[in-house]
């Protein structure tokens, strides 16, 4: 076996989770962050909860609206279209 190849291992790093809990474990890292843990989990607190730490939801969301006024827009122009093409007729 190779001599220090080996990460230092740090038996008593703190974990800091989004929901405001902490815990110590034993692990390569000093302190690790995460966003989910079994205190807020909804496996472990039956609770149904939306985890959208990139924004992605609101992304979404503000993609549909565009998407949505795009298309009242276009059945505009088409209405306003057929209305002259009715009036010149």
């Amino acid at each position: 076996m190779k001599e220090k190849i080996h990460p230092t291992w740090y038996p008593t790093a703190r974990v800091h989770c989004a929901c405001g809990s902490t815990f110590t474990t034993g692990s390569t890292l000093k302190e690790i962050n995460v966003e989910i843990c079994s205190a807020c989990h909804p496996l472990f607190t039956g609770q149904q909860k939306f985890v959208d730490t990139a924004g992605r939801v609101d992304k979404f969301n503000q993609r549909m609206a565009a998407a949505e006024k795009k298309k009242s827009e276009a059945a505009d122009r088409l209405r306003r279209k057929e209305e002259i093409a009715a009036s010149e007729s």
